[in-house]
């Protein structure tokens, strides 16, 4: 695999955080002596995690969904403030799905339990079937009627490493559960600051797919849902299986050294992993020259990406044109631009009649958005970065004091490989567009690829946009499959946010595999694996290019108030909830 250019050089606040007090949350820094209490407490009841029956796990988690929604509304409130966007329903929304996705997690986790309780893995809701490269490729979204009502026309598969059969894909579901001669763990996982579930998803993860017991640390920047997690899941404190842990840069290095803890897991950037591996400044790269790592525990990541999405030209209508634009847009306010998945580069056909108009379109959207508060660190200093090398940037809405315009840097040179918009993930309200030559759609298409595995930094997520009519014509289609082929991401989406897939649960999230820790890129590892794939390549979710009803865009009118029903429908969907849920969306 051909090595991209470095991600941007920002640490996160956690590489600067030293004092006793977590910034703004008042929470005290856990003490060493604290930290030895915790990991002795998890050694100790690491080997009866996994000696746990399946009967139990299903009620812990039970237990955990009763627990968790007792603080929803807090959860939600301390989420808003922390953002400081209590007054914005776009912001409200998107934190009431976030916590969906904590609910989904802990509801599927719980099903796939209980069909390993009665089958002996987790039933796959489609077929299993062998792609022409010979790729075992499992369907395994929409699970259920339910979801096919709620999700209409969206399908997700999981492809298997090259050489894994059908029947292997399904023989070594859930071998964990199966092979209980293994000894238990302590699993360190450091969470991500910018979104609530990621935390949560990851320490899951470790625990009922991995059969590792976990101590978290949580970012200094969310470290505010750390009470909340601890008394949603209290009955894994309660048993001795989780921890929670709170600091900085020294509790981050004091856990990763500690004897006690076996593997980590963390969600951050590539620079945080490396400055963990090798250690920081003159030194650590020298390490890393020379390929001798401090730290050799196995060590899982999820670091970020320079998201491409590629537009496929086509015969679009203005309505179409309005329709994607208020999506992008949408995919780029999502939590203030602060995701690993946001859209960061738009890649267009040249001379596609439509490129300049849909330029346009997704400038009008976002300047009837409202800005938000800058609140993850670093932001005004990568913004400041992009904009020095880019001062034609196109920039939207209110930059006063502590928020930041929505900023939209168009024809972007391709040929410029160096060009910071393809070299750094900016992590903030920004992306970027740019334009290949080529001599036919196909030609497009192949080129777009080649540009995205090679150009572009990372490889955890792509999306490719592409009208029905382009989709009828048999030789764009084909040229398509291949594109999904031979994109070298982890997930790869149609007309779909990729935040769909990592909600869904069932299409596992991570990079695309291959990453040394040499050249980590996105990382390496899958987490939102509740059907317990043991080698799942990539994901591949599919949606259609039209959606009618789609409540959760920046120009919808309730889009709080579905967020809001959607949390509660998670935790146990029913076909009777559904049309409330319908209604809400039409209203929107």
């Amino acid at each position: 695999m051909m090595a991209r250019r470095g991600a941007f050089e920002a640490e996160e606040l956690a590489a600067s955080v030293d004092s006793q007090q977590i910034p703004e949350h008042n929470i005290p820094v856990t003490s060493q002596e604290a930290i030895d209490e915790a990991l002795a407490v998890l050694a100790a009841r690491k080997d009866a995690w996994v000696a746990l029956g399946v009967p139990e796990r299903i009620a812990i988690l039970e237990e955990i969904s009763r627990d968790i929604m007792g603080a929803a509304e807090r959860w939600i409130t301390v989420s808003l403030e922390a953002k400081d966007i209590l007054a914005n329903p776009m912001g409200e929304a998107e934190e009431w799905i976030l916590f969906a996705t904590v609910l989904r997690t802990l509801r599927l986790l719980r099903e796939s339990l209980i069909d390993i309780r009665r089958y002996g893995r987790p039933r796959i809701p489609g077929q299993v079937t062998i792609h022409p490269n010979g790729q075992a490729v499992a369907e395994v979204f929409p699970r259920n009627r339910i979801e096919k009502l709620m999700f209409r026309g969206i399908t997700g598969e999981v492809w298997m490493k090259p050489g894994v059969t059908a029947e292997e894909t399904i023989r070594t579901q859930a071998l964990i559960y199966r092979d209980k001669d293994h000894k238990g763990k302590v699993a360190l996982v450091l969470g991500a600051g910018n979104a609530s579930p990621l935390a949560v998803v990851d320490f899951l993860h470790k625990l009922f797919v991995e059969d590792q017991v976990v101590v978290l640390k949580p970012n200094p920047v969310n470290a505010y849902l750390g009470p909340l997690i601890e008394e949603g899941f209290q009955t894994l404190i309660d048993h001795g299986f989780l921890r929670v842990i709170y600091g900085g840069i020294e509790t981050g290095s004091y856990l990763c050294s500690h004897p006690a803890v076996d593997e980590i897991h963390m969600t951050g950037t590539d620079k945080t992993f490396e400055a963990i591996i090798f250690g920081q400044g003159t030194e650590g790269a020298k390490r890393k020259g020379d390929r001798k790592p401090l730290l050799t525990k196995r060590f899982t990541s999820e670091l970020g990406n320079v998201s491409p999405v590629i537009i496929v030209p086509g015969p679009w209508r203005e309505c179409d044109i309005q329709h994607q634009a208020e999506h992008l847009a949408t995919w780029l306010v999502v939590n203030a631009g602060f995701g690993c998945l946001t859209p960061r580069v738009v890649v267009q056909y040249e001379t596609w009649v439509h490129r300049k108009a849909f330029v346009e379109a997704v400038g009008h959207v976002l300047e009837r958005v409202e800005t938000r508060k800058a609140y993850y660190p670093g932001a005004k200093e990568r913004h400041a970065a992009f904009v020095s090398e880019h001062p034609e940037a196109h920039q939207f809405g209110d930059a006063s004091g502590n928020r930041l315009p929505w900023t939209f840097i168009t024809d972007v040179d391709s040929d410029n490989s160096d060009d910071i918009c393809f070299r750094r993930e900016a992590f903030c309200g920004l992306f970027a567009e740019t334009a290949l030559k080529a001599t036919s759609v196909v030609d497009y298409i192949e080129r777009a690829v080649e540009f995205a595995n090679n150009t572009l930094w990372g490889t955890l997520n792509a999306t490719i946009i592409i009208h029905p009519y382009s989709e009828a014509d048999p030789v764009v289609a084909a040229c398509i499959e291949q594109a999904i082929e031979n994109l070298r991401y982890g997930t790869v989406l149609i007309n779909l946010l990729a935040y769909y897939s990592y909600h869904f649960m069932v299409t596992p999230w991570g990079a695309f595999p291959g990453h040394s820790i040499y050249d980590i890129q996105s990382g390496t590892g899958k987490t939102a694996n509740v059907l317990m794939f043991e080698r799942p390549q990539k994901s591949v979710t599919r949606a259609p290019f039209q959606k009618p009803l789609d409540p959760l865009t920046v120009t919808s009118k309730r889009a709080k108030d579905f967020a809001r029903k959607m949390a509660y429908f998670e935790v146990a969907p029913t076909f009777w909830k559904l049309p409330g849920l319908f209604w809400t969306a039409l209203r929107s």
